[in-house]
């Protein structure tokens, strides 16, 4: 399969990358410097060159508190930067892969959230990334939309510099105690089980539609550092927080969880559940995750 990943050098899009093409696939690696999302000419000669039959869109722009400061870009980026992709994927007869987030649900459920579970985003952000799945439907009708949630990878984020996995760690190491919020509930999941996911879906011939893509269970952000502390034995006091002593400019889910049923449904074998995906990720990466 010739695939071309959009956002290669990011968190997911590098473990997109390496997955792919460690199964044989021909993988064209596109990052901002190649392709600009927000020019359609750019969009259709970066992917033009590469022929692919599979597109998959993780460009984004995700920091929170720069797309409240920033709406028309985050728009220009999540929203009209996907139409441009999906009708460039269309023209071209692939089918394209538009990757969202959890971000476009309000937190008021007290469960995971499912494909069908009506969007409410609380920021720019989420009403970005739901703008541009909408516009990916409407472009392209060989498309999927890939919801994830609290993703962290090997490689840091390119607008934070860090994943929330590394921070910990950093921190631990740094400070003289950890100060974690408890009253934001999700479903981390490693990059690495999203692509082997990603590649699944593609290969399966699913139905076209949007698809949860989320490690089984869920947890707090006080509850995940806790557990990345009692995997790596770091004595450095942990603290529970709650998020109103870290205001910022975007509102959060208090709830964000998702349930990935629809692609077991598809056939596609269930992702682990978030603790045993962090354990195989630090035993992997070690003490400098």
């Amino acid at each position: 399969m010739k695939v071309a990943v959009l956002g290669a050098n990011g968190q997911l899009g590098t473990d997109l990358v390496e997955h792919f093409a460690a199964c044989g696939d021909q993988v064209t690696a596109l990052t901002h410097r190649e392709v600009e999302v927000e020019e359609a000419d750019s969009v259709r000669r970066g992917l033009a060159a590469a022929a692919p039959q599979a597109v998959i869109n993780c460009a984004a722009f995700h920091h929170l508190a720069r797309c409240e400061e920033d709406p028309r870009r985050a728009f220009a980026v999540n929203a009209v930067g996907a139409l441009h992709v999906a009708r460039t994927a269309r023209e071209l007869g692939a089918v394209v892969v538009y990757v969202s987030t959890d971000y476009v649900f309000d937190g008021e459920s007290d469960r995971p959230y499912t494909e069908s579970s009506c969007p409410r985003p609380l920021s720019v952000y989420g009403a970005s990334k739901l703008a541009g799945e909408q516009l990916t439907f409407a472009a392209a009708e060989r498309s999927y939309v890939v919801r994830v949630s609290g993703i962290y990878g090997r490689v840091p984020s390119r607008a934070k510099g860090d994943n929330f996995v590394t921070m910990i760690v950093r921190r631990a190491r740094e400070q003289s105690e950890v100060r974690v919020v408890d009253d934001e509930t999700l479903a981390p999941t490693p990059t690495s089980e999203i692509a082997v996911a990603l590649r699944g879906l593609l290969r399966s011939g699913a139905a076209s539609g949007t698809y949860h893509v989320a490690c089984a269970g869920s947890c707090s952000w006080y509850e995940f550092a806790r557990a990345v502390f009692d995997e790596l034995g770091l004595a450095t006091p942990l603290r529970r927080a709650r998020s109103a002593e870290f205001p910022g400019p975007a509102r959060r889910p208090a709830y964000s969880a998702l349930d990935s049923g629809k692609l077991v449904a598809a056939g596609l074998p269930p992702l682990s559940h978030w603790r045993d995906a962090l354990a195989a990720f630090l035993r992997h990466e070690g003490g400098d995750a």
